[in-house]
């Protein structure tokens, strides 16, 4: 598209922030068409303007419009894709035959590929690769935006001009975007805060209180840090929204899903055991094994990230992962 603004958006995936991005975005005055496997979730979005499995509690803009066809988002100027971190490449696989060249895909899903450690950029370049990317990342809850509560994120697009206008068409007044030209940095703050949310979980879940929970994401954040170095990411970009900004919010409140199921972890519970009572997906138990692989390949050290993946992996328990973060040698905090 050419012209001034976007203002017909396709969404993939029907859960929550799938959900509360399309209600912001009907706010905003746009056209929103929703799509979803699960043809529940479609009839009631369509017929009683609600989805109380993903989003309970949350009246949705009658004019959010649902479908089970893809070939109906892909006709739509913009196309937002939150379908779960692990199931991009098979969903956009499937939109790659009904794409427009050309057409903006926002990536708002995050994470890595866990079969492959690849970045979901890398992810979408290779199962879309006549899309025009972007990014979209940062420190919001999908119940707080899906009910007009303020939030700001981060849109990274490397050309300029389409992230201005994809910033300006997705933005609200209670939704703030800021433009970036750093995809790498916007995606790694939003997958790598996922596993760092279950070790902070796992600190409140076993009691050790608030000094414990601020080394802990203080030391998380090094990590982040040093793994985006690595990957060629932007230091100010992980200061900012979608990196230390989404940190603070899925490490520090009970709402993050990564976060509860780190502190039920913590509590003693076992994983599947937790995993089963859910509908909502977790991220950060499949990106941990991505994130670890990818930082032995480049030399980074990444130790809490590395606990997570052992404790999820059922390779280590809990308190056997602790006591082998406590054991680790002093150092250099700049190391």
């Amino acid at each position: 598209m050419t012209g001034a603004s976007f203002n017909s958006f396709g969404i993939i995936g029907g859960g929550a922030w799938g959900t509360a991005l399309g209600q912001t975005l009907r706010q905003a005055g746009r056209d929103v068409l929703l799509w979803a496997r699960e043809a529940d979730v479609v009839d009631e979005i369509n017929t009683l303007h609600s989805n109380a499995a993903f989003l309970p509690g949350v009246r949705l803009d009658a004019g959010l419009r649902a479908t089970a066809t893809l070939a109906e988002i892909a006709a739509q100027e913009v196309v937002l894709m939150v379908a779960p971190a692990q199931h991009v490449r098979a969903v956009a696989g499937e939109l790659a035959r009904q794409l427009p060249p050309g057409r903006p895909v926002v990536i708002c899903a995050k994470g890595l590929e866990q079969a492959t450690s690849k970045l979901l950029g890398e992810v979408v370049a290779e199962s879309l690769p006549g899309a025009r990317q972007a990014v979209l990342s940062g420190p919001s809850f999908a119940a707080d935006v899906a009910r007009g509560l303020p939030a700001a994120l981060s849109l990274a697009c490397r050309d300029e001009g389409l992230g201005r206008l994809l910033a300006a068409a997705i933005g609200y007044r209670h939704f703030r975007i800021y433009w970036t030209s750093d995809p790498i940095g916007v995606e790694l703050g939003g997958a790598v805060k996922n596993v760092l949310a279950i070790a902070a979980g796992i600190v409140e879940g076993k009691g050790f209180d608030a000094s414990a929970h601020a080394a802990l994401v203080t030391r998380g954040f090094a990590e982040l840090r040093r793994f985006g170095e690595a990957l060629g990411a932007r230091p100010e970009t992980l200061m900012g929204l979608s990196g230390l900004g989404d940190l603070m919010l899925t490490c520090g409140s009970p709402q993050s899903r990564n976060m509860s199921l780190g502190r039920a972890l913590g509590q003693g519970r076992r994983l599947q055991e937790v995993l089963g009572h859910r509908r909502s997906v977790a991220e950060g138990v499949y990106t941990a094994a991505a994130i670890v692989r990818l930082a032995a390949e480049k030399g980074v050290e990444m130790p809490i990230c590395g606990a997570v993946h052992a404790i999820v992996d059922a390779n280590l328990s809990v308190d056997d992962a602790i006591e082998a973060l406590l054991s680790r040698p002093q150092r250099s905090e700049l190391g």
